[in-house]
């Protein structure tokens, strides 16, 4: 995970506590899951944990999937 173009978190899917496919077939209980659909699970245990990072609105946020694709958002106040 980037915040403002710096690496702070960096994990695989191999350390999630649930796999894709479990939480896949989780979700899916409950909603239809539709493709381009994007399911935000958070890091892995301990991977964020020692980071003060406070977002701030001009703040860009990028998450990457190696082989999927990169999914990039700007912060905005409300």
């Amino acid at each position: 995970l980037w915040h403002n173009g710096t690496l702070h978190q960096d994990a695989s899917t191999g350390q999630m506590i649930f796999s894709p496919a479990e939480a896949i077939a989780f979700i899916s209980q409950f909603i239809t899951l539709e493709a381009g659909d994007v399911i935000a699970t958070g890091t892995p245990a301990g991977v964020g944990l020692s980071k003060k990072i406070k977002l701030q609105p001009g703040d860009t946020i990028k998450g990457e999937i190696a082989g999927l694709g990169v999914l990039e958002n700007g912060v905005a106040a409300l």
